[in-house]
Order: C-alpha cells, then sequence, then structure tokens
C-alpha cells in the first residue's frame, strides 16, 4: 500500500524574528499551541496518526499537548533543544528531554529550518532515522538537488528526504501547499508517490491560525491561505488521498513495518 507520513514540527513561532519583527516567548508558544489544537483535531477526526517533531521549549511548555498527541497514537520526535539556537550536544539533550516529558522512546530528529546537521552526532545521540534534508534547489535556502531525493542510510541512520517530485525536484513541503493551486499540488503528490511509493510532506501549527492581518513582517508567500483556509484545503487534501486508498503512517511505524517493499540506497560513508 501507497503510504503518506504526515508529520508536524511543533515549535516556537519565531518566524517574525527573521523578518526584524520582535515577538514575546508567550506569544510564540500561544499560536503553536492553537494550531497544533487544530491539527490534532482534524487527525483525530479522520483516525489517522502522524509525527510531531517538538523543540523542548515547545514541550515543556506544552505538556498537556504533548500528553494528548501520545496518548493519540501520534508519534514524537525531536526538533531540536531551541528553534532558533544549535550545538552538537542539543541532539542528546533534546531527545533525553522529550523522552523524559512523553514517557516514550524518541527515534527521531529533524534540524529547524531543514538545516544540515553531521550523521555521526545524529548516530552518537542514539536517533534510529533523520528528516532534516529537503532535496530541491531554492535560492537562498538549499542547495540540494542532486542529494538523494528518497530514503537511504547514512552512518547507519535512516536518512528520509523531504518529498520532491521526480526529476525537476519539485518541493512538495508545507510553502509549496500553500501557494500552488490545489489541482497542482495534487499532480504533484500522485507523480511522486507513484514513483516512490511514499510520500513524506511536513507542516508547522502556526500554518493553522490566520498570519494574513497580522503584524508579524511575514512575506505574502508565508500568510496566504493560512488559518481557516489552511484547515480546510488541509482536510481536502486528506479526503483527496483517502479516497485513492493511500495509507497514512508515523515515520518510525514506517521504518518498522513497511520499510522492506521500498527501495533503500546504500549507505553512503
Amino acid at each position: 500500500m501507497k503510504k503518506v507520513l504526515l508529520s508536524f514540527d511543533i515549535e516556537e513561532f519565531d518566524m517574525p524574528l527573521e523578518y526584524g519583527k520582535s515577538i514575546p516567548l508567550e506569544e510564540q508558544i500561544r499560536i503553536s499551541k492553537e494550531g497544533t489544537r487544530v491539527i490534532l483535531d482534524i487527525l483525530h477526526r479522520n483516525k489517522i496518526r502522524a509525527t510531531f517533531f517538538s523543540t523542548v521549549v515547545f514541550a515543556s511548555h506544552a505538556p498537556e499537548l504533548i500528553d494528548r498527541l501520545v496518548n493519540e497514537g501520534h508519534e514524537l520526535a525531536s526538533h531540536g533543544y531551541f528553534h532558533s539556537q544549535f550545538q552538537n550536544k542539543h541532539l542528546l539533550e533534546s531527545r533525553d528531554q522529550l523522552q523524559k516529558l512523553s514517557g516514550k522512546r524518541v527515534d527521531g530528529f529533524r534540524m529547524p529550518r531543514m538545516m544540515p546537521v553531521n550523521d555521526q552526532e545524529i548516530k552518537k545521540a542514539g536517533y534510529k532515522y533523520n528528516s532534516s534534508l529537503n532535496p530541491v534547489y531554492l535560492p537562498g535556502r538549499y542547495n540540494n538537488f542532486f542529494k538523494p531525493r528518497i530514503i537511504f542510510k547514512s552512518n547507519e541512520v535512516f536518512q528520509l528526504p523531504a518529498s520532491a517530485t521526480p526529476i525537476i525536484r519539485l518541493p512538495l513541503f508545507w510553502l509549496s501547499f500553500h501557494n500552488l493551486p490545489l489541482w497542482l499540488y495534487k499532480s504533484a503528490c500522485l507523480w511522486t508517490i507513484n514513483r516512490d511509493l511514499y510520500l513524506n510532506i511536513y507542516f508547522h501549527p502556526w500554518e493553522f491560525i490566520n498570519l494574513a492581518k497580522s503584524n508579524y513582517g511575514l512575506p505574502k508567500i508565508v500568510t496566504r491561505k493560512t488559518g481557516a483556509k489552511m484547515a480546510v484545503r488541509f482536510s481536502h487534501l486528506i479526503d483527496w488521498m483517502k479516497s485513492r486508498k493511500y495509507g497514512f503512517s508515523t515515520i518510525k511505524d514506517f521504518l518498522l513495518y513497511d520499510l522492506y517493499i521500498y527501495k533503500v540506497g546504500n549507505d553512503i560513508h
């Protein structure tokens, strides 16, 4: 069965800081908490399990949401200790803290903003997989066009890139979902899942909050179709995927139960 791996990066909403705007930590957490509740409600209605990559800062401010997502069968993975600060020691520290907060083993890591992270450090910290690669070219952000596009192993750790189409490497991440016509985004998903047999697509809780009229200084490509429009659009995407009989899985379960039917590239180190 073709599988959809939905994931969500739950974090401090610190994006305004990138655009020279100030936003208190309390406001960052409030926005992400509200959006996470919307996501969990949608997943619950559709009986879908997903993976949530959380920073320790967010998790420690939202223990009730961590309890809820774990109790509803979702996977908790690490998004680092802080969203805008990183040291290698945070790999182990964040994993340890998230395990204490949730009572569950944390096997996955995703670097904030999908930035590079050392494979050997990932392995040393005890992670089984890393989903920090966006295998596309986006000027000023990613220059990964010639890196592996589908799941592979590196230093004995599974590397699960975000999904992008074959050949032209059109990214299927959150920004594309907001800005492409929905028919085009679905066509790109169809092309990719027919080739790869799975999709790995990710979103954020603040996308489910209306940012269009905010004073955060964010560009229109970020604020377009946020809030209620995003909830409707995302629900429509799920309905379309379910109509095509796609399965939904956490990343941990995908690697544990489904990987044998997929082609995994050889370890590159």
